[in-house]
């Protein structure tokens, strides 16, 4: 449980980041909360000879709306995030994500971008931001690009961020009326992670259909997996009992789960299942004006 040998770097700035990790190349990873990539080095599991810590760079932790879209800087940790009232009021969706981040103490230092930047399909928020139809911006040494979130996660542990790339902010696109979203988590004990999750949001017109949906599912699959024919069995269509538990259905045929020490995949995909038609149910209530 100790850590192989390795180089400390902190740097100032997000330009003398981005330079040292093109000078370091893929013997460097970055740092920032930890709470993914040190337990990884406890068990060897990682060996990078250069850890860059971008923990202390400013301008990279905040909680704002602008331009149709909220966006989160990847410093922002998910007990601010859990905190935020604007998150709270307009997108409790991620509300529902950061609180069941393993525990309060972690919570405290594990920052929002990690968790995508680390690419288990294990953690809370991917899932979440497939729902949101979010975005990414990183910045790296030819500037800053943005990534739809559907092209971000290539595969286990693994992103579309270049080696001297660094993750600086997340966009979501703000709601339009009448939409509710949910994310709701299965898992052994509090603080694990999840045996299976689904994070739910929805759209409604003012005759009750839905107009627009967005399904995405928590270590089912080799990364955060969207359930699209889930999604478009319910556009379109009245959120109904039927149209639900269709939607469940499809979202449990969609998702790619492994048998192991947590489950069958039988059991996870079923678990799947109840869990798209709860997040679906608690989604259409907050879109209707519930809490």
């Amino acid at each position: 449980m100790i850590p192989g040998p390795f180089e400390y770097h902190r740097p100032g700035t997000l330009d003398e980041a981005v330079a040292l990790l093109a000078s370091l190349g893929d013997d460097a990873k970055i740092i920032s909360g930890g709470h993914s990539l040190i337990p990884m080095m406890k068990l060897r599991l990682a060996e990078p000879a250069h850890l860059v810590d971008i923990s202390g760079l400013d301008g990279l932790d905040y909680i704002r709306e602008s331009d149709g879209y909220l966006t989160i800087g990847a410093l922002t940790c998910e007990a601010a995030v859990d905190r935020s009232d604007l998150i709270h009021s307009k997108y409790p969706i991620i509300s529902d994500t950061a609180h069941v981040i393993a525990d309060p103490l972690v919570r405290n230092l594990a920052t929002i971008g990690g968790n995508l930047a680390h690419g288990d399909p294990a953690n809370d928020h991917p899932a979440t931001m497939l729902a949101l139809g979010a975005e990414v911006v990183v910045s790296g040494p030819n500037g800053s690009r943005t990534i739809g979130i559907d092209d971000f996660f290539l595969g286990p542990l693994t992103t579309a961020l270049g080696a001297d790339e660094i993750l600086t902010e997340i966009r979501i696109p703000t709601p339009p009326a009448n939409s509710g979203g949910a994310y709701i988590k299965f898992e052994r004990k509090v603080g694990d992670f999840a045996i299976a999750a689904v994070a739910a949001t929805v759209t409604l017109d003012a005759d009750g259909n839905c107009v627009k949906a967005g399904i995405g599912l928590t270590n089912v699959g080799p990364t955060p997996v969207r359930a699209k024919a889930a999604e478009e069995a319910l556009t379109g269509n009245p959120l109904t009992d039927d149209n639900i538990a269709t939607a469940g259905r499809l979202a449990s045929e969609a998702s790619q789960p492994i048998s192991d020490h947590r489950g069958s995949e039988e059991y996870k995909r079923a678990i799947v299942e109840v869990l798209t038609k709860r997040a679906l149910y608690k989604a259409k209530s907050r879109a209707e004006g519930g809490s």
